[in-house]
């Protein structure tokens, strides 16, 4: 398809309203400003030794009756290869604050066990380290995403692990992985310095942690072939202060990224946050206000960020995101289990279009967590295994992955509870290689239908395709009894009708357009 300037005029026609009113919304897109690199890394996961997430999760008993390799969970693997993982984040979090990499290497039956102070208080193994995660990654066909221990361990720790990881030649560390049945390095790019270091990673001050990270970077060196993507431990949500230190004080050739982490709760309230599928339409609304306020907060930290790098040399790397609701009843608090509704495939797609627009400065993403634990892709129960509604986004959302942004310029129609207001829909736009234009559009709205008239001027067009998310009712999930009650189908609710594109968005639904 010849790619030329392409103009689109978006009209959001509101329905269902009481007084029969149309709303309607305008978006110009011009395919020629079409420069930015949404990158693949922004659909990046998370595994952290927490609850399920590891064990009974990726690492499995080996008498599961269950397809695997050693002990990785192989129909597992296959899921997440489908939806293209570009990235996985270990060893945590919290856990990894209090991880020694030394304890994970070597036979396993000679492996120290310890105490996960953090998740639990249940005894790790550390049946599963650095040879298994690397080779997780290696059948995932991903990145690896390491987070180092800066809150309990030493700066010579850190370098002989990234020594351990990435030097080709003969050095102790280089020698004692041969020892353990890996000749050539894996060349670990991802490596993050410390993880929450203003909370469980050491309740540091910002000064006092830049000051540590500039030793700790220091040295972990770049060796042959395997230069580092060092990431700083950034900060927690609202914490803008948190940023402007640590991008005053730190040089900018110091680090590749700067991480933030952010958290939907669906009551605002850390105490009770609220369950995972028994809430009514006003605490549904607060969830998606929470949600969009990652909008907000990305903008907040990238005009920091703007002050000392202007260039934006340093990525944005938005590396625990997700919502967090109670545990389910019944569970061990520690482990973190919760179900997975459609509210949470609407915050999926919802966030992963608020990156795409902030392609720009955000680079790297990781959904916490990507199996049992939070807002997870995956939920297992013994040999049986389910797909949540948030998988199914992302697998929609793999379109845009290195696909160049479509800037987007539209006022959505508002979806009102109680007096208070959000956008019903957010949208974002990519162009790929092959000049096939993709659109995501989310439909907040759990009552009204939103009609789409899109005139498309300079585009030459055959056909579109879609495809859907969606549920009647915003708790509804996937079962273990029904775990595809929530899939993602053929969406035939869009259509060309001369150069126009015409569309009508269900409410709850997650769609995403193809037009070739």
């Amino acid at each position: 398809m010849k790619k030329t300037s392409l103009s689109l005029l978006i009209a959001f026609l509101g329905v269902n309203l009481s007084v029969n009113a149309q709303t309607a919304v305008t978006i110009d897109v011009n395919t020629a400003s079409a420069k930015t690199v949404i990158s693949k890394d922004i659909y990046g996961h998370f595994s952290e030794h927490l609850g399920r997430c590891i064990y009974d999760g990726f690492w499995v008993d080996p008498a599961m009756n269950v397809p695997k390799k050693d002990r990785i969970r192989l129909d597992i693997v296959d899921a997440l290869k489908k939806i293209k993982v570009p990235n996985l984040r270990w060893p945590g979090g919290c856990f990894a604050d209090e991880y020694h990499w030394r304890d994970g290497i070597g036979p396993r039956e000679q492996r120290p066990k310890m105490v996960n102070t953090n998740w639990g208080g249940v005894v790790e193994d550390n049946s599963f380290g650095t040879h298994e995660f690397l080779e997780l990654c290696a059948l995932l066909e991903c990145e690896p995403y390491i987070a180092g221990n800066v809150g309990s361990g030493t700066v010579e720790e850190m370098a002989k692990w990234v020594e351990y990881l990435n030097f080709d030649g003969i050095s102790p560390m280089a020698n004692l992985r041969k020892e353990n049945g890996r000749e050539k390095p894996w060349k670990v790019a991802f490596w993050g310095v410390g993880n929450e270091s203003w909370g469980c990673g050491g309740n540091m001050t910002p000064e006092y942690y830049a000051d540590l990270y500039k030793r700790y970077a220091t040295y972990a060196r770049d060796y042959p072939g395997a230069p580092l993507k060092k990431i700083v431990s950034g900060a927690n949500s609202w914490d803008v202060n948190w940023t402007e230190v640590l991008m005053k004080n730190i040089p900018i050739r110091d680090m590749w990224g700067v991480s933030l982490h952010y958290y939907t709760l669906p009551t605002g309230n850390w105490g009770k946050k609220g369950s995972a599928t028994v809430f009514d339409e006003k605490e549904y609304f607060q969830t998606m206000k929470n949600g969009l306020a990652m909008d907000s907060l990305v903008k907040k930290h990238s005009e920091v960020m703007d002050k000392y790098d202007p260039q934006k040399k340093v990525a944005l790397v938005v590396d625990e995101w997700g919502v967090w609701t109670d545990v389910e009843p019944g569970t061990n608090p520690g482990f973190l289990y919760q179900q997975n509704t459609m509210r949470d495939a609407l915050i999926a797609g919802s966030t992963l279009n608020i990156f795409n627009n902030h392609a720009e400065r955000v680079k790297v993403a990781s959904l916490a967590q990507t199996v049992n634990v939070l807002q997870a892709l995956i939920l297992t129960e013994k040999e049986k295994m389910l797909l949540t509604p948030t998988y199914h986004v992302f697998d929609l959302y793999k379109v845009h992955m290195d696909a160049k942004l479509i800037p987007l310029n539209f006022k959505s129609p508002d979806y009102e509870v109680a007096g208070n207001r959000i956008p019903a829909v957010n949208a974002s736009a990519s162009i790929d290689s092959n000049g096939v234009v993709h659109i995501t559009l989310v439909n907040l709205d759990p009552k009204k239908k939103i009609n789409i008239n899109t005139a498309l001027n300079g585009l030459k067009w055959s056909g579109v395709t879609g495809r859907i998310v969606t549920s009647p009712k915003f708790n509804d999930y996937n079962s273990f009894d029904n775990p595809n009650k929530i899939v993602a189908a053929q969406f035939k609710g869009a259509k060309k009708n001369g150069n126009q594109l015409r569309a009508e968005l269900p409410p709850l639904s997650v769609v995403e357009l193809t037009l070739k």
